[in-house]
């Protein structure tokens, strides 16, 4: 067994999300795989493993975090301007051939990622709300590798959060399941979803089903949590009119209240061979999301080159609410009873109570916790 799996084995914890079964397998319930793992087995995800009939599951650790704008997850619609005290652990029930954060999510998969053993800091619930408190970051977020296989520590943490009248939100790509769902829902407020394509074949070349995903999408709407969708379109993948008017009126179908953002590609990790994304394919896909009755649609990561489709606007009367450059607000405009100043309509999200404590024309770029 390698270092990384003798330390990882080690800070662990018994599991919530699973049962026991008769011949000592168990069954993990923490994403949509729904491993049946047997005695001495790992789950797809490397970082759950059966250990005597018992789950064992990561607990007590980071692998990566910093202070982010939450513009970053990203979230438009979750108080504009905050700081997001963001964590990640090591590993994910993907294994995407383009992953930005392959070193922490591949570990114990790619032995390339093995110096993530380098990343592992220990820590408590009560002190990642001190480092919150620290950073003035008033949400707290799961991400980097896949939230969902550490969901017990997650909630942990959020726990600690939460009592400290902090937001929690996650940054999944929605293979979830109704178990680990309503295990989180007392302790989540938003759900950031990647919705990587609209074809079960390109899901399943990174190691997903799609409907798991739409289904996840779905199931986190109807919880009542602040939902937003994400499509990283990568060119000659899922960049197609077809597949982003699928993605389009799918969303639509559940609410088109729920905003898109459509962002841009970059080689990375092992998917080399396409062309970063151009600006023209986020204006196309922005403009199908309009089409097909989306009423909050986002152009990202390409800032200042995709018109003005990084700023928030009325679909009633047109109004700018937000405008943003990159990850800084530069206008907020939105009520405190969260409507258009101009027409009074209401806007969707989780806003702050006071408008005026909306930082402007601010850092807009992550901020070192140690």
């Amino acid at each position: 067994m390698s270092t990384l799996a003798n330390t990882l084995d080690e800070l662990t914890v018994e599991g919530t999300l699973y049962e026991r079964l008769s011949d000592r397998s168990v069954r993990c319930f923490a994403c949509g795989h729904r491993c049946l793992i047997r005695e001495g087995k790992r789950g797809i995800c490397q970082v759950r493993f059966n250990q005597s009939g018992t789950l064992r599951v990561p607990w007590g650790y980071v692998a990566a975090l910093q202070s982010d704008p939450i513009e970053k997850k990203p979230f438009f619609h979750v108080m504009p301007g905050a700081n997001a005290l963001t964590f990640g652990m090591l590993g994910c029930d993907y294994h995407c051939g383009y992953c930005q954060n392959w070193l922490t999510s591949q570990a114990m998969r790619d032995p390339a990622a093995d110096e993530s053993l380098n990343y592992i800091r220990k820590v408590s619930p009560s002190e990642m709300v001190n480092l919150a408190r620290r950073t003035r970051a008033s949400v707290v977020v799961s991400s980097y590798n896949e939230p969902l296989i550490t969901s017990e520590w997650a909630v942990a943490i959020f726990k600690a959060a939460k009592a400290a009248g902090l937001m929690c939100a996650y940054v999944s790509n929605g293979n979830n399941t109704p178990e680990v769902m309503e295990y989180l829902r007392p302790c989540l407020d938003a759900y950031k979803v990647d919705l990587k394509s609209m074809s079960d074949r390109n899901y399943r070349k990174l190691g997903g089903v799609l409907q798991h995903t739409l289904d996840g999408i779905k199931r986190a709407h109807d919880l009542g949590l602040w939902v937003e969708v994400v499509t990283l379109t990568i060119p000659g993948f899922n960049d197609s009119n077809e597949e982003l008017w699928d993605a389009a009126r799918f969303i639509a179908g559940i609410s088109n209240d729920i905003p898109w953002h459509v962002t841009a590609f970059h080689k990375d990790y092992k998917m080399t061979g396409p062309d970063n994304t151009p600006s023209r394919t986020l204006l196309r896909a922005a403009e199908i999301g309009r089409e097909a009755g989306l009423h909050y649609v986002y152009a990202g990561n390409l800032p200042g080159h995709v018109e003005a489709y990084e700023d928030t606007f009325c679909p009633y009367c047109n109004a700018k609410l937000i405008q943003r450059s990159g990850y800084v607000i530069r206008e907020y405009h939105i009520t405190v009873s969260g409507q258009c100043p101009k027409c009074g309509t209401k806007v969707p999200g989780l806003w702050p109570r006071d408008p005026s404590t909306v930082q402007l024309n601010g850092y807009g770029m992550p901020i070192p916790v140690y």
